[in-house]
């Protein structure tokens, strides 16, 4: 055979082995766009795509009461970051030390960097706020800690109703349920969405104020005067219209960079094969549609998954008595929502130090693993609550899935929803002296 004849069939070989692979290609993006069709409730892979920040018409769940506008977004922005709103700290120690951002890190995924979030009594931020520890003067009990880890506000716009047990807001889920607007849900009598009234409360809790210092000596009622022009001077400036920007901002904070993102619009190559793979999984096999059902892949459900509590990983100022472990029994009391917790988002995972209410996982494989198993690990749940089934899912299956919710669903720009710097000129998230050490911000 001469050489020519050798050159063509290998030419031959290479042509037939490319069309077989971009045959196969195209069968598995098919493959996937019917099952994300099948998945959607409207019938269309366009109900994942996630709007621009910038389009607020486009931006769901917005509050009758406070619409976004862009002067709203830009004075929520700053608030959130700024530690000068820290006036009502339990000891002057930590005044002005601490702000929203102390457990809702941008690079972390809006969560604490370290397993628990801890904003007032302590002190220290570490790499990516790993390392916060109790401030001297302070005791277990003064510290606003948190018994469940705080929910990202990534892509809250997609939540009606707050917090683990969706116990904020007189909106969507909680209509009928006045009788439980008690205690922190008292807020719900104001008749204002989940973000809103937990906005107005948290100031409350997380010892917050906008006071004099905060308007004239740092500037802010300028920024106010903008976002409200309408509002009456004398409740112009408080935590409530404080609390409407915050809402603004935090409803603009998306995750439409992530590459399942371009994938949704018609880029291909945007993924992998095998987060391809794990993205049928995740439509299909695994279930996971079943309860993740907005298009972040939330959901305004709750279930009871058997997950541990925070303190049985050493949570501070939280025991087996705390209510909070109760989920959405917490606020409703009904037995049938004892220990059930609202469906999360699942953008930006890979930034995730921990998993579930009570940070009981460290990994996202943990989790797969967990929900592949479909066995309660706590004690108050026993395992016909849980909703799962065993998934059977092979080594290669979880290992596709995996990558799909790490990279495919991970947006790698959060930090442009981050200001440069406060007005106060403080540090931020945290300021005090061992933070800004940590921050290099002094």
């Amino acid at each position: 055979m001469n050489a020519h004849r050798i050159n063509f069939i290998i030419l031959v070989s290479i042509i037939l082995a490319s069309c077989t692979d971009n045959e196969t290609t195209t069968t598995l993006d098919e493959e996937l766009q019917t099952l994300m069709e099948h998945a959607s409730p409207t019938g269309s892979v366009d109900y994942y795509v996630l709007p621009q920040s910038d389009d607020y018409a486009n931006i769901p769940n917005q509050d009758p009461h406070n619409p976004i506008t862009k002067e709203k977004v830009a004075l929520g922005k700053m608030l959130f970051f700024e530690t000068g709103l820290a006036q009502k700290a339990k000891n002057p120690v930590c005044m002005e030390t601490y702000s929203c951002s102390s457990c809702h890190i941008p690079q972390k995924g809006f969560l604490p960097g370290r397993f628990q979030g801890i904003a007032d009594g302590a002190e220290g931020f570490g790499y990516l706020g790993s390392n916060r520890t109790m401030v001297d003067g302070y005791t277990e009990y003064d510290l606003d800690a948190q018994g469940n880890r705080p929910l990202s506000v990534m892509n809250v716009a997609y939540v009606t109703n707050t917090l683990w047990a969706g116990l904020f807001g007189a909106n969507d889920l909680n209509v009928g349920t006045q009788s439980n607007w008690v205690g922190l849900a008292e807020v719900n009598k104001t008749g204002y969405y989940g973000l809103e009234a937990q906005n107005i409360e948290g100031f409350n809790l997380h010892r917050l104020d906008i006071n004099e210092k905060v308007l004239y000596e740092y500037g802010y009622d300028k920024m106010f005067d903008a976002a409200f022009p309408t509002v009456a001077k004398v409740v112009r400036y408080s935590p409530t219209t404080a609390s409407f920007a915050m809402g603004a901002y935090l409803r603009t904070i998306l995750t439409n960079r992530a590459p399942f993102q371009a994938y949704l619009k018609g880029d291909e190559q945007a993924l992998t094969e095998q987060q391809k793979e794990g993205a049928k999984i995740f439509f299909s096999k695994g279930q996971c549609t079943k309860c993740h059902t907005s298009p972040s892949f939330s959901a305004m459900d709750f279930f009871s998954l058997g997950t541990k509590d925070m303190y049985e990983i050493g949570g501070l100022n939280t025991s087996e008595n705390d209510p909070r472990i109760r989920g959405r029994g917490m606020f409703t009391g009904a037995q049938k929502d004892m220990f059930k917790f609202k469906v999360p988002q699942l953008y930006n995972l890979r930034s995730y130090v921990t998993f579930f209410h009570g940070s009981s996982k460290t990994s996202i494989e943990d989790v797969v693993e967990f929900k592949n198993r479909a066995k309660s690990e706590n004690k108050f749940v026993a395992d016909a609550e849980v909703p799962l089934k065993e998934l059977n899912l092979t080594e290669m299956e979880k290992l596709a899935l995996v990558d799909f919710l790490r990279n495919a669903l991970y947006d790698p720009e959060m930090d442009r929803y981050m200001p440069s710097s406060v007005l106060s000129g403080n540090c931020f998230p945290n300021n005090d002296s061992k933070s800004a050490y940590d921050l290099h911000c002094r």
